[in-house]
């Protein structure tokens, strides 16, 4: 079987990701089925020609591939055991495509009875979602792999097999541990620019410039250089999530990882002042000057 062609694909779960993949899919002129928690999400891709659905039972009812988007373990739970889950009334048949950013354990633990599940880490953002420009890590049986692959590859520029189901979660928990850490430090460095007298947008600039800047560096730098954390690329609550998915998993390995979980203690604390669904970037926000300081 290849889940690309034989049949409708469902998409749940309508975020930056969601979205994007779904529009990609309705562009490859796949049929696709959408549901979110909240129906007006979807209501763009309705107009577009995908059929909304009101329950996720609903939306994979006639496919052969169900991408699970959402952004959390309990939303990963609610959609795939819920009362109206798709495995709430037995198997699901088609590919069950979890690349929704959970523990590797918890992948194992909702879905591993499914058939045929693949979890997959995306690695980019919601214009790389659209456009197939994706670079997706992908954990399942190499059955399940092969088969779904065509539908993967029409997703992204960048497919690669990892090994067993939860090996995509382990590769996106990693990937987005270096991008939390790398932002972290380069706001700090903007905020100690700005504290010690110099421009911060010229600092930016020169991070941005320079050969210590990773791409993500890059692109970041022009959110804190413009201080606009509206309409995020990937919202700040989600990063400080995974990095303390991170932390739990090196503590049961037996790893001491202290950049990460520093990175995870910023990104909770600018979450609860308020931050979370604002662009990851807006982790500055929390690096605030103590007091006694002139300022």
């Amino acid at each position: 079987m290849t889940y690309a062609t034989n049949g409708p694909v469902a998409v749940l779960g309508l975020g930056t990701m969601g979205s994007g993949l779904a529009s990609r899919l309705l562009d490859q002129g796949i049929q696709v089925r959408v549901w979110n928690r909240t129906p007006e999400r979807a209501e763009p891709l309705a107009r577009a020609g995908a059929f909304a659905a009101s329950r996720p039972s609903e939306a994979v009812e006639g496919t052969s591939a169900a991408i699970c988007t959402v952004a959390d373990g309990d939303a990963l739970g609610t959609v795939l055991r819920g009362p109206d889950g798709i495995l709430a009334r037995g198997g699901y048949p088609g590919a069950l495509i979890c690349a929704s950013t959970v523990a590797p354990d918890e992948v194992v633990k909702l879905a591993g009875d499914a058939p045929s599940v693949l979890d997959v880490g995306m690695l980019g953002n919601r214009d790389h979602a659209r456009d197939g420009e994706l670079r997706l890590f992908v954990g399942g049986e190499e059955r399940v792999f092969t088969a779904g692959r065509p539908l993967l590859e029409m997703l992204a520029k960048e497919v690669v097999h990892l090994g067993a189901l939860g090996s995509g979660m382990r590769m996106k928990l990693l990937l987005n541990l270096l991008m939390g850490i790398e932002v972290q430090a380069m706001a700090e460095a903007a905020e100690l620019a700005a504290a010690s007298g110099l421009d911060r947008k010229q600092v930016l600039r020169t991070i941005a410039g320079s050969g210590f800047a990773s791409p993500v560096m890059s692109f970041k730098s022009r959110r804190l250089a413009a201080g606009r954390f509206e309409e995020p690329d990937f919202r700040l609550r989600l990063m400080a999530k995974d990095l303390m998915l991170a932390t739990e998993q090196a503590a049961a390995s037996g790893l001491s990882l202290p950049l990460t979980a520093a990175a995870a203690e910023t990104h909770v604390r600018a979450t609860e002042q308020g931050f979370g669904d604002e662009d990851c970037a807006a982790v500055t926000r929390a690096l605030t000057r103590k007091p006694g300081t002139d300022k």
